[in-house]
C-alpha cells in the first residue's frame, strides 16, 4: 500500500507543475494571464454549472474528471493557443509522449483509467467528451469577452476564426451556450472591428 501511495503522491506533486504553465487567456478582469491549473479548475466548475445545456445527457462526474486531467500534458508540452500558429501533428506527438510520462507515474490501474479518459477527451466522440470539449472552448471566450477582447487583438482573431475554431466545437456539445455567446461575440466585433 505504501508504494501505491508513493506513486499517487508523486503524480500529484508532478501535477502541481500545471500551475506554472501560463496560457494566452487572461483572467476575466484582464489583470494577468491564467495558468493551466486555474483553467482546469474553472472549466470543471463550468461543466458542473452548465451541464443542463449539453446537447445530450452526460455523466457530469466523468466530464469533470476529463476536464481536470485533459491539460496535464501541458506540463511537458506547454500551452498551445487555439489562435496561435503551430503544427497540430507535431503537438499531438508531443502531447502523447507527455501523457505516457505523466500518467505512467500513477499505479497501473489509475494509469489506464486516466489515460483512457484523456484519450476519450482528445477523440471527442462520446457525449461526455463532446460536452467536455465544448466547455473547454467556452471559458476562454468568456474571459476574452469579460476583459474587453483579451488576447483577440494580439492574435488578430476574426469572427470567422471564432466560428471555425471554437464555435463548431461548442455548438456540437452545447448549442444553446454557443447561441448565447454568439450574441455577445457579434456585439464585441461590431464595436471593435
Amino acid at each position: 500500500m505504501t508504494a501505491r501511495i508513493d506513486q499517487q503522491l508523486a503524480f500529484l506533486v508532478e501535477a502541481d507543475k500545471l500551475k506554472s504553465v501560463l496560457r494566452a487567456t487572461t483572467l476575466c478582469d484582464g489583470s494577468r494571464r491564467e495558468n493551466s491549473g486555474e483553467h482546469s479548475w474553472h472549466i470543471a466548475l463550468y461543466a458542473l454549472v452548465m451541464a443542463e445545456h449539453s446537447d445530450s445527457p452526460v455523466n457530469v462526474d466523468r466530464v469533470i474528471k476529463m476536464l481536470l486531467i485533459h491539460d496535464l500534458v501541458e506540463i511537458d508540452a506547454g500551452d498551445t493557443p487555439i489562435h496561435g500558429d503551430h503544427d497540430p501533428a507535431e503537438m499531438a506527438a508531443v502531447e502523447q509522449a507527455a501523457a505516457d510520462r505523466l500518467f505512467g507515474i500513477l499505479p497501473a490501474d489509475q494509469t489506464r483509467e486516466f489515460r483512457a479518459l484523456w484519450e476519450e477527451f482528445e477523440a471527442a466522440e462520446t457525449d461526455d467528451a463532446v460536452f467536455a470539449k465544448s466547455i473547454d472552448r467556452v471559458q476562454p471566450v468568456i474571459s476574452n469577452l469579460e476583459s474587453g477582447g483579451g488576447t483577440w487583438p494580439q492574435y488578430n482573431v476574426t469572427r470567422d476564426q471564432l466560428q471555425t475554431r471554437v464555435g463548431v466545437k461548442v455548438k456540437r456539445g452545447a448549442p444553446a451556450i454557443w447561441t448565447a455567446l454568439r450574441t455577445r461575440i457579434d456585439a464585441w466585433f461590431a464595436e471593435n472591428r
